[in-house]
Formats: C-alpha cells, structure tokens, sequence
C-alpha cells in the first residue's frame, strides 16, 4: 500500500520572509493545509491572488478520516485543476443498503439519471484528496502563480487590525513575524485561530462514541454504503461498512456512551470486535483507528474584520452524511470569488459578510440533518426506539416508510434561500435551477456544461437572445448560448427549462444561480450583477 502520508510532500525550507528588516506582508495567508486550505489557495492563486498557506505538518493527513466526497465537491476540484486524479483513484458509488437485525430492508441510489461529468459520490482517503491538490499547487508554482506552502510553520500568535493581520509564526529555525491583508483560517475543529481570538463553538454534542477503524482486507463486498441498525454482530448499536481504494475498508461501529476511550482503541479490544462483524476466519490488517462523539456546532460568523473561517474550524457535524469536507469545500467555493472582487476593490468588504450569511446558512441545514440523523441512529428513549424500530420494519415492504428512515442524509449543496446577492425570480421553471441553488450539470454533446460556467460570472442563455457581454460597475458577465435543439438527452431542457420555452440566467463564479427570467433584459441583469456583488 502507498504510504504517501510517511512523506513530507512540503518539507521546510528556510523562506525570505525570515530575514526581512520588517515583517512582508501578502495578500492572503491560509493556515493549514488539509483540502479545504488547499483548495482555498489553489482557487485564490489561479484568480492571480498572491497566497502563502503556513501549516505545522509538512505532510498530508494519517488516516482516511473524511473518505465520502459528493459530486458537488468533484465539481469544485475540477475547477481547481485537481478532479480527475481524484475520480480516476476513488471508488465510485451510488448505491446504499440500509439493514435491519440481520436483514436488508431497503436500498436506494443517489443519482438514478445520467448526465453528469462526476458520479454521485467517490470514496477516497483523505490522504490522497490532499496529495492531488498539493500535485496541483506544485503544478501552479511551476506555471509562475503566486502560491505557496510553508510546512512546519506553526502559527503561535494573531494580532488583527483595520487594514491587515499579523502573525507571528514558529520554525525549526526559530520564529518570525508576518503580515497579511486577509487570513482564512482553515485550521481543523481544534482551531488555535479560533482559540488566539477568543472565539467559541455553539451547538450540541450528543452523549454517543463511534468506533472509526480503516481496515486493509481483500472481500468481496461490493462498492455500496452499508448501513445496519441492530446488527447481530453490535446488538443494540448501529454499523457502517464503506470500500476504499487498495482494499482498505471504512467500519464505523456505535460504542454507546459511557466507555474508557482508551481502552476501547486498543487492538485486542478492536479486532475483537471487527471480527464478529467480519467473520472469525477473514483475514485482516488494522490501518488507522480512533473514537469520535458526535458533534454538531458551528462558530457564530464565520468573518470576523480581515480573519474568514472555513471547513471544520468553522463548523462541524457528525460524520454520517458527510456533510463535513464537502460542506468546507463549499466554503472555500464561496468564499474565493467574492475575496477576489473585493481585493480588486470590485465589490464592497461588505461581500464577505454574505459569505459569513450564506455558508452560516449552509452550515444550519448540514447540522440540521446531522442532529436528526443522529437522533434517528441513537434514540434518546424507550418510546423513540419503538417508533424508530416500527420504520425500520415497515420499510422493508412499504415504499411510503423510506423517506422517514435516516442512517445519514448525504451531502447535497445548499440553496442560499432568500439571498441578499439574489435576484427575484422570474422564470416559472424548474426548482433546482432557481436562484440560490448550485447549477446542476448537464451533457453538452461530448462535453458538459458546469466547465463552461466556472470561476466567473456568466450569462447563460437557452433560446434567447443576448449580448455576447454586460459589464456593470468593472464586474462583467460573458455569454454561453446554448439551444435545446442541440439537447439529445433532453436533460438541459428538464433541469434549465422546464415547461419554459426561454431562459437567461446570470451564474455566479461559483456556479450558484444569482437571476433567471425567460428573456435578457438589460436593466435587470444588470440590476443583479450589482446585487451578485453586494452593491445593492
């Protein structure tokens, strides 16, 4: 097996900034370098935003941890140059099983039509997520983009002010002071820089433990997600099964809650364990085991003056659904463009408090669904068990009971409803296309369409006419016409069109859908670009 996270891949080098008279400033810092502090930077660098990432690793993370990445995120890593490796290396799948005691009571699959670049969901070990993204950094270094990573710089210290941010940070070589114009953040659930500023986490965290253990096995289990409530093998207790790429195995198994955590890591309590799940004769090797309880909190904004929080230093939520790596991706998907546009003094700082709003937002709903999920998986009561049990029963042969079971809804992109950057709608089509939502992909021919719309804003146009461009207040929005004539599938019409015979939409840089009407009209889309841009 390739034991990529044993190698520093950003190995310490001594940096200019340590003999300078007087603090350098940049234009953006990243602290950490897990994917959501990569690909911030990656997304800010190929915008031509200077950018230095500053981490205390110099080697991408041990252990699979985050392993589901949803189609959304895929999309996002396509932008950023990293998606293929990322999708050529993962396990692909769209089908879950949902079992109950000893037997399968339902399945369900993600993305039962076709149409899209990427597949509903890759299974991936967090390590090679981050090697594939610090692949592409090496790739923009190489290409003169102005990025960055410093590995073993630990920031010990932060000063903010109104026009920068200071930093003082600690080498092998000893310390030195640094400043930047804005600091994102993305230094994991244990945030120092959330700490260093005094600020805090709200929300819950549930009375339960879970045993996370990647396990390396050759099986014969297919590439499904795998979901028991009561197996025989942890009566009472919940059980998950996921396949990852060179025959490592993810096995989540519910402990309960009062437990010595110590303890229960140890190999002769773990292997135990696995093999009443496994079966006493299959052969297997232990990669990585820890404990986790389940958390769902979030800071209270995530801007504060010149420092953005993004990814699990921001937010977290328990692991079923994975809602966490893919909603940081989001973040940092968000967040980049609207930085842009304020550095080239093309949009108010006001934009980045839409940031905070929007992705506050996003981070509700992913705690939302997390709580219920959790509260579904580990009843609180006698009577919440039955009723919990009684689903379970009857989704095995009544359609109507599958929605209410919850094993963990999985990560789906957040519509940002009621949107200060969002145009009234005024198209009666379909509800996924509606402004605040992520535009969904579609085929074009031998191409598909979310490549054309990405990192800036476009027109996109079916059957109507339009300016090849619109610039408003230095923001300008370029054309991408297109026609249902051309639409074999028929998959733009149903998801862009609906019953409409028209359509204009202006798309964000990060794909989201900021105004729709059934024809361009000027004064309206130009209206919207301001609002996109929080002008109005």
């Amino acid at each position: 097996m390739n034991k990529i996270f044993e190698v520093p891949l950003y190995a310490y080098q001594r940096s200019p900034d340590q003999d300078a008279a007087s603090p350098a400033r940049h234009q953006a810092i990243v602290i950490g370098a897990g994917p959501i502090g990569l690909a911030a930077a990656i997304d800010l660098a190929q915008q031509g935003v200077e950018v230095v990432v500053l981490d205390d690793n110099d080697k991408v993370s041990f252990g699979s941890r985050a392993i589901c990445f949803s189609q959304r995120t895929l999309d996002i890593a396509d932008r950023l140059g990293a998606g293929r490796p990322m999708v050529e290396k993962g396990v692909q799948w769209d089908t879950g099983k949902v079992f109950f005691d000893d037997r399968q009571v339902y399945e369900f699959n993600l993305q039962p039509d076709t149409g899209y670049a990427n597949p509903a969901f890759i299974n991936l070990q967090q390590y090679y997520f981050e090697n594939a993204l610090v692949d592409r950094v090496r790739e923009l270094q190489a290409n003169g983009a102005p990025i960055e990573i410093r590995g073993r710089n630990k920031v010990e210290a932060i000063g903010t002010h109104d026009t920068h941010v200071t930093l003082e940070v600690e080498t092998p070589e000893g310390p030195y002071n640094v400043e930047t114009e804005w600091l994102i953040a993305c230094d994991g659930a244990g945030s120092p820089t959330r700490r260093m500023l005094g600020l805090e986490f709200e929300g819950r965290v549930f009375e339960d433990n879970f045993l996370i253990a990647d396990v390396v096995m050759e099986a014969d289990f297919p590439s499904e997600r795998w979901f028991w409530f009561d197996p025989p093998f942890n009566r009472g207790q919940s059980a998950l099964l996921h396949k990852q790429p060179d025959n490592v195995w993810r096995i989540d198994l519910q402990l309960g809650w009062d437990i010595d955590k110590e303890r229960e890591q140890r190999p002769e309590n773990v292997i135990p364990r696995l093999k009443a799940m496994l079966g006493e004769d299959v052969a297997f090797d232990l990669e990585w085991v820890s404990i986790y309880t389940f958390q769902c909190r979030r800071m209270e904004r995530f801007r504060y003056g010149r420092v953005l929080f993004a990814g699990d230093s921001a937010h977290q939520v328990s692991p079923f659904g994975a809602r966490g790596a893919n909603s940081g991706m989001q973040d940092a998907d968000n967040l980049c463009w609207k930085l842009k546009l304020v550095i080239d003094g093309k949009a108010p700082e006001l934009l980045l408090d839409s940031y905070s709003r929007e992705r506050t937002q996003a981070a509700d709903e992913n705690i939302t669904n997390s709580s219920r999920s959790t509260d579904f998986i580990t009843p609180k009561s006698e009577m919440s068990r039955l009723l919990r049990d009684a689903v379970l029963d009857l989704s095995e042969e009544h359609e109507f009971a599958r929605p209410l079971v919850n094993s963990g809804r999985l990560s789906t992109p957040c519509t940002y409803e009621g949107s200060s950057l969002s145009s009234a709608d005024a198209l009666d089509g379909p509800g996924i296309t509606r402004p605040g939502s992520a535009c969904p992909d579609a085929p074009l021919g031998d191409e598909f369409l979310l490549p054309k719309l990405a990192g800036k804003f476009t027109l996109l146009t079916i059957d109507a006419d339009a300016p090849e461009r619109i610039e408003e207040d230095g923001v300008e929005a370029t054309r991408l016409a297109l026609s249902v004539k051309d639409d074999l599938t028929l998959e733009l019409k149903r998801r862009y069109l609906g019953d409409a015979t028209s359509a204009v939409y202006l798309v964000r840089p990060d794909q989201h859908v900021a105004a729709r009407r059934d024809t361009f009209e000027e004064n309206a889309f130009r209206q919207a670009i301001r609002r996109a841009t929080g002008k109005e």
